[in-house]
């Protein structure tokens, strides 16, 4: 197998004296990454190929995992009517990859770096900037959002928030994703933002430059693939907490190479 690891340009962010604000886009062809009180800064770097140099990833260790997975939905911009049926798909993923006792998804989001396909399908832009989804906070105060009534009793146990992306058209050639390696991130690295979206006010946490962080990405991931990242785990020591994550403009993809369009679908896993 080819080696297809690159250097590629990724989008830190630089300490300022206000907390950042990011603002969710709504989709659409004008849909753009909006941050208040943040500048940010372009570092080049070696992205990995995960494939040949990291073939034991795993979410405990690294914070994310390249699993196979075929699914039967053929149009997920038609989900309407399958969503229950790949909502069992992918809990049955997560619950074998995890040994979790249950899950609760909560959450699809599509994708494509196409302002047409955006605008024909009113989906969201993507993610250029390194970032996690959650902070301690606000992964906890999901949780309570969305399961009011049981979410003290699940705050006693562990649980995590992981997401499960894929690609929802062809192979994925310009702007993948690329995932920072757990075990070279620390604390210091990150910085809690704000997060404005119509329905509600969370965190996210940015991500300043070290020379430690260790970049992997899939080449060119398939239709029956899924790559699974841990958010969020409440479990303090001994596993990785999070993985910071980015897309980026690969070198390698082909000049005439299609529009990416993925989905990524986030969950609580309950142990």
């Amino acid at each position: 197998m080819n080696d297809k690891s690159v250097r590629a340009n990724i989008r830190y962010v630089a300490p300022t004296a206000e907390k950042p604000i990011y603002y969710a886009s709504e989709g659409g062809a004008e849909a753009e990454l909006s941050i208040e009180h943040a500048e940010f800064s372009d570092r080049e770097i070696t992205i990995l190929d995960a494939r040949t140099q990291l073939e034991d990833a795993s979410l405990d260790q690294h914070g994310f995992s390249l699993v196979s997975h075929a699914t039967k939905i053929e149009d997920f911009h038609k989900l309407n009517g399958e969503l229950d049926a790949y909502e069992k798909e992918i809990s049955a993923l997560v619950l074998a990859a995890t040994s979790a006792n249950s899950v609760h998804i909560f959450d699809h989001t599509r994708r494509s770096d196409s302002a047409d396909v955006r605008g024909q399908h009113q989906i969201r832009e993507t993610a250029s900037i390194i970032h996690n989804d959650y902070t301690d906070y606000s992964a906890k105060k999901r949780l309570r959002d969305l399961l009011p009534g049981e979410a003290e009793i699940r705050l006693q146990k562990r649980f995590a928030i992981v997401n499960v992306w894929r690609t929802i058209a062809g192979p994925v050639f310009r702007n993948p994703l690329a995932c920072c390696d757990a075990t070279t991130l620390d604390a210091e690295d990150l910085i809690a933002s704000e997060r404005r979206a119509k329905d509600r006010i969370g965190e996210l946490e940015l991500v300043r430059y070290s020379s430690r962080h260790r970049w992997f990405y899939y080449p060119e991931m398939q239709r029956d693939e899924a790559l699974l990242i841990k958010t969020f785990d409440s479990l303090a020591e001994g596993v990785a907490r999070r993985s910071v994550h980015t897309a980026f403009e690969n070198p390698l993809a082909p000049k005439d190479a299609p529009p990416r369009e993925s989905m990524e679908s986030r969950m609580l896993v309950f142990y």
